[in-house]
């Protein structure tokens, strides 16, 4: 059976992920969002709803998990955190299975994994795209978001892997530093060229 040739795309925070993902999408390639997937499943009637609840009671309600009041419990702990993820982490790779069956047709497909290098098995994917910006834009991006601290985005990125890692890592890098012009252009042209050495 044919398989597509699988991307996981990562990146740190505020270096222009989900824009970038949805630039493959322009280009005809199926994305599996990995942060869309668990919100669905943490939403109004969402598949992982009892099983959170059963472990952190109080943290559901009528339109899902209470983001706040999970977050809160989970931050600063990481036996909980553990806990959450051996409920999430599952139900995802699951997810991502049924998404690559349902395009096996496909050359190419790409899985949106911000964690990928921290939290899922590589070997789940081809080829690694990592997307990266100057520390000072990524700083400007994400502390120009509502709720962000200088605190809190210190603390985001001391769980992550240093950006210089994730690119030392990649098969690929997408510059998000520069236009959004220029950046659809390294995405076309990756895709261009990625599908012709398939054909």
């Amino acid at each position: 059976m044919n398989k597509p040739l699988v991307l996981g795309l990562t990146g740190s925070i505020g270096m222009g992920k989900s824009t970038v993902a949805a630039m493959f999408a322009d280009n005809g390639v199926p994305v599996f969002d990995a942060d869309a997937e668990v919100r669905r499943m943490q939403g109004p009637d969402g598949a992982l709803l009892s099983a959170i609840e059963e472990a952190f009671p109080g943290s559901t309600g009528p339109e899902g998990v209470k983001r706040k009041e999970l977050g809160a419990i989970v931050f600063n702990d990481p036996d909980a955190l553990a806990r959450l993820e051996a409920i999430i982490h599952p139900a995802v790779r699951a997810a991502r299975a049924q998404f690559l069956a349902d395009h096996a047709g496909a050359p190419l497909v790409l899985f949106d994994i911000p964690l990928l290098f921290e939290k899922t098995d590589v070997d789940d994917v081809d080829r690694i795209v990592v997307v990266s910006a100057p520390s000072d834009v990524q700083r400007e991006r994400v502390l120009s978001r509502p709720d962000m601290t200088a605190e809190k985005f210190d603390r985001i990125l001391a769980l992550q892997l240093p950006d210089a890692e994730k690119r030392a890592r990649a098969d690929f890098v997408i510059d998000t530093g520069c236009s959004l012009e220029e950046t659809a252009r390294s995405v076309a042209a990756l895709v261009q060229n990625l599908t012709s050495q398939l054909h």
